[in-house]
């Protein structure tokens, strides 16, 4: 049986650099829960997780509607671990490319990389169709599985 986490690992997981899954109720009845990777960012000092998406994608309508999401992120070598957060929007904004997506992107890509992407981002429009969302975590689950593993 995996080990919880404790706060102070669960919150360095999650804000270490790991592609998360969003998973957001769908908008639509007929259809199941809608899950798809994304970039996130998480801040221990202030509690808050960070997404941004087109505001006109699935999964950015079915957040509008259900004002909520589950994020999932796990660690993909031994031991493995993850955490999951869940909780409320508590902000939906257009985004900055200074203070949002730029630091995202570096995030993930590198310093180079990341400033290209937010070029392209910019050049793409992208600033007019996409939208920051805020969530605070209200749910945690986590696993340890080292000590089944050793």
């Amino acid at each position: 049986m995996p080990d919880r986490l404790t706060v102070a690992a669960r919150e360095a997981f999650l804000s270490d650099v790991r592609i998360g899954v969003l998973s957001v109720a769908s908008d639509r009845p007929d259809r199941a829960p809608i899950s798809a990777p994304v970039w996130y960012d998480y801040s221990p000092e202030t509690g808050i997780v960070t997404i941004m998406m087109n505001a006109k994608s699935r999964k950015g309508v079915a957040l509008e509607a259900a004002q909520r999401f589950v994020l999932v992120v796990q660690s993909e070598a031994l031991p493995y671990r993850y955490v999951t957060v869940e909780g409320p929007l508590t902000e939906v904004r257009r985004p900055d490319t200074e203070k949002d997506l730029l630091p995202l992107a570096v995030r993930y890509l590198g310093e180079e990389g990341g400033r290209a992407y937010a070029k392209g981002w910019e050049e793409a429009g992208a600033a007019d169709t996409d939208l920051v969302y805020v969530m605070k975590p209200t749910h945690w689950n986590t696993a340890d599985f080292s000590n089944d593993l050793a």
